[in-house]
């Protein structure tokens, strides 16, 4: 009788909110995105557009930095972000910060945005910048039904890709290809770890947008006997140098030093010692 009782007062609880999400009105929506268009009035009139290029140029980083903390494949991070906001141009994103289009659950505490998506009014997050919309991002994947997701290699986009729309990311029919698409045309995967012990080249050469991304080849060098060295490229992160020469990212911070996990293109890097 108790247990029956408590199920009816769980239900109770969630379609009352079900049903207060839906009564919004219009007015009250109105009201609400005009205060976080006032809020971020500033960034909003300085806004200028950018290109999928200059989209990726400027949080392939954070992308990254991401893949290093999360295990999430940067590729797959900057694809959704590429798709999810039109480049950095959606209202979204642009308003809200929202590069994911991740609406509010019943745990959200923060600000919401309103717009038709699926339903009409749908709530957004709202996010005070941009980097935290990503960590966001990372976080929202980390929740039961996505784990099946880390079960597959990091260099694996398609799969990834696969799963994210079987896990009920989007609802959109063809979302695994048109991300899987994005990754290939801009050559995101070369954002991603590369097998350790494999001879590699990365050949980046995209023309869209009128613009033109150009990757180098990767080299070894030896400097002194008995120590291996490799200088970064272009995409090189610590976590893909890291399985590339079968050590951790923690190994490879004590051999350089390193405080944490930034580097620069063209720095060089003890690998391995005998």
């Amino acid at each position: 009788m108790r247990k029956t009782a408590y199920l009816f007062l769980v239900l109770a609880f969630f379609s009352s909110c079900s049903a207060h999400k839906k009564t919004i009105s219009n007015r009250e929506v109105r009201r609400n995105n005009q205060g976080i268009q006032r809020a971020n009035r500033a960034s909003i009139d300085g806004y200028k557009p950018l290109t999928s290029l200059q989209y990726i140029d400027r949080y392939k980083t954070i992308a990254v930095q991401e893949m290093n903390l999360y295990g999430i494949p940067a590729s797959i991070t900057l694809a959704q972000g590429l798709f999810e906001s039109g480049s950095g141009n959606g209202t979204l994103a642009r308003v809200a910060n929202n590069h994911f289009g991740i609406k509010c659950t019943f745990d959200w505490k923060g600000q919401s945005y309103y717009k038709d998506d699926d339903n009409a009014n749908d709530c957004f997050r709202v996010y005070d910048r941009a980097e935290d919309s990503f960590r966001d991002h990372s976080l929202f994947l980390k929740r039961k039904n996505y784990t099946k997701l880390f079960d597959l290699d990091i260099t694996d986009y398609r799969g990834w890709a696969n799963g994210l729309k079987k896990a009920g990311y989007a609802t959109n029919p063809n979302y695994a290809s048109l991300l899987i698409g994005i990754i290939e045309k801009y050559h995101l995967d070369q954002y991603d770890s590369q097998p350790a012990g494999t001879a590699t080249q990365d050949t980046l050469t995209v023309k869209a947008d009128q613009d033109i991304v150009t990757a180098p080849k990767d080299s070894t060098i030896k400097i002194a006997p008995g120590v291996k060295n490799y200088t970064v490229k272009q995409g090189d992160t610590l976590y893909n140098i890291s399985k590339r020469f079968g050590l951790t990212v923690d190994d490879l911070k004590t051999l350089n030093n390193l405080a944490d996990n930034i580097i620069k293109i063209g720095q060089v890097l003890v690998v391995a010692k005998q």
